[in-house]
């Protein structure tokens, strides 16, 4: 027996956000979009570098991601680009992210958009924003790293 409900295909990477942020905590959220959308991120056109999240009024809305419009439909149905769409959390994890999210001042972003199981999700992060030295320090380690594993790879 497959194990085909759990699979999933990842649209788009915000690679990004994990070198201008901390992420201390993930959370899975479901989108609420339109046909044409829908559409537009089967063929991979998102584009999350420049969103982020935000709570209102008891909601989660993702705000600035760019899914472009649908090319083979006419532009009378197709939707706004940069429209800010709804997440669809849990009434918990929303209490959650209210209280880091205000108290701690964190922010809320999104790392990856990937299809499960027909449904577009969004894996959005709880992060702290980290400062000029530590993102230096980032790319240290990831030069050590690449130099350990060629030193690894000649013996």
């Amino acid at each position: 027996m497959s194990d085909k409900g759990e699979s999933y295909k990842v649209i788009s990477d915000n690679r990004q956000a994990r070198f201008r942020y901390e992420i201390l905590e993930t959370y899975e959220a479901g989108v609420e979009l339109k046909g044409t959308e829908v559409k537009s991120i089967r063929q991979g056109k998102v584009n999350l570098r420049d969103g982020y999240a935000l709570i209102r009024n008891g909601e989660a809305w993702l705000l600035n991601v760019h899914i472009s419009p649908y090319e083979s439909s006419g532009t009378f149905f197709n939707h706004d680009p940069r429209r800010t769409r709804r997440l669809l959390l849990h009434k918990k994890e929303i209490r959650k992210l209210i209280g880091k999210v205000e108290q701690e001042g964190l922010t809320l972003v999104p790392l990856k958009m990937y299809m499960k199981r027909g449904l577009v999700k969004v894996a959005i992060a709880l992060a702290k924003g980290k400062k000029i030295h530590d993102k230096r320090e980032t790319i240290k380690q990831r030069q050590d790293k690449r130099e350990m594993a060629r030193a690894m790879k000649r013996y």
